[in-house]
């Protein structure tokens, strides 16, 4: 198969708020070889992805994405991993390049899997997929008694985990307090409960530990990304003074590089990888077996469409002690409406990764509609990209 066309789809909500969350706009990749079609989802924001695909060639190492895929043939994983590699040389310079790549290999690997008749994960090598335990991700009421009711209703739909995130978290040591004790009473005494602190203490690892107490009383599994995700001297700190509570950290690193120096370096007790940002399945799988191999529990990471998360689950589908997924119960519009598959816990309340082939999931064309958005990019006056029709 040669890869004819990839297209790429900027879709957004009417109203675009500052609140953390990344549902409310998406780029949305289809990848076409012959009658075969695939598709992905870049985790970033969507115009600078789309100009990293188009444009002008600035020097040898700094080539939009583009002139490392059309054309290219794609009839195995080999091919995929090429097609990486060729990206990440050629793009060096080009920052964006990681993010947009990221949910070109995504549709490929989801065109592979539809050609072939096999899902992603046995693709990516494994033999079974395994159940994972959802976790509700979800932000943080801006009251205690608001993340409370939050939290009682997540435990009311059969949740035995969530994870709460971002502000007011950071606002001030009492009313962490506050939040993190409403938290834990409203998941109930036997459920899990997980913070992300939303990078808030930057690279302050004492005003990080002024929360130890309370996080250590509320039980939390664990807090996410206290720190910039690279401030790996901060997290390797804050993690030797904690004792039941772990760090983790991972959605910021943009190639498998980065997510190993957070395990060998910042020793993060768990890992949390976005395939849409560090470059596709492939890294991704790369990094389940690496922290695997090094006593660090593997999570996937994903706030936006059902694409996206059937995507984020395939690198550590077979692996059966890394159990937890993050799963986004509070979705845009947009990111409900995207596909017509939607992943949802069974009666165990577990989520059964599907055997369908690719992702299994089905794009709802008529949202590619609804959601577009207009672009049109020139240089000089030559059009170097139009919306794609659906």
């Amino acid at each position: 198969m040669k890869i004819d066309r990839v297209d790429l789809f900027y879709l957004a909500m009417p109203d675009v708020t500052a609140a953390a969350d990344g549902s409310q706009d998406a780029l949305v990749v289809r990848v076409v070889a012959g009658h075969h079609v695939g598709w992905g989802e870049c985790e970033a924001a969507p115009l600078p992805s789309i100009a990293a695909f188009v444009c002008p060639m600035s020097h040898g190492a700094c080539r939009p994405v583009s002139m490392s895929v059309i054309g290219e043939t794609l009839d195995g994983p080999a091919d995929i991993q090429r097609m990486s590699a060729a990206v990440a040389y050629n793009s060096m310079d080009l920052l964006q390049a990681p993010h947009t790549w990221s949910g070109i290999e995504m549709a490929m690997w989801d065109l592979l899997g539809k050609a072939r008749g096999e899902p992603c994960w046995r693709l990516l090598g494994y033999d079974k997929a395994y159940p994972k335990t959802p976790y509700a991700s979800v932000l943080f009421g801006q009251t205690a008694q608001e993340t409370l009711e939050r939290a009682r209703d997540i435990r009311g739909h059969g949740f035995v985990a969530a994870k709460f995130g971002w502000a007011p978290f950071g606002a001030g040591v009492q009313a962490d307090r506050d939040q993190l004790a409403a938290a834990r009473e409203g998941i109930g005494p036997d459920g899990l409960l997980l913070i992300d602190a939303g990078q808030i203490f930057w690279d302050d690892v004492e005003a990080a530990a002024l929360r130890i107490a309370a996080l250590e009383q509320a039980r939390a599994l664990f807090i996410e990304e206290p720190f910039h995700g690279a401030a790996f001297n901060a997290y390797a700190a804050l993690g030797a003074r904690l004792s039941t509570v772990k760090t983790a950290g991972g959605e910021a690193s943009h190639n498998r590089y980065m997510a190993e120096h957070l395990i060998e370096f910042a020793r993060v007790g768990y890992i949390q990888i976005d395939c849409g940002r560090i470059g596709g399945l492939w890294p991704a799988r790369q990094v389940a077996d690496y922290a695997a191999a090094r006593g660090v529990t593997y999570i996937n990471h994903t706030f936006t469409s059902n694409l996206a998360l059937s995507a984020s689950l395939q690198p550590y589908a077979g692996l059966k002690d890394h159990r937890l997924c993050e799963y986004p119960t509070t979705l845009r519009q947009l990111a409900v409406d995207l596909t017509r598959d939607h992943i949802v816990p069974d009666a165990n309340g577990e989520i059964i990764i599907s055997d369908a082939p690719g992702l299994g999931i089905d794009v709802n064309r008529a949202a590619l509609r609804e959601y577009a958005q207009d672009v049109e990019v020139k240089v000089n006056g030559k059009t170097l990209f139009l919306s794609p029709t659906p």
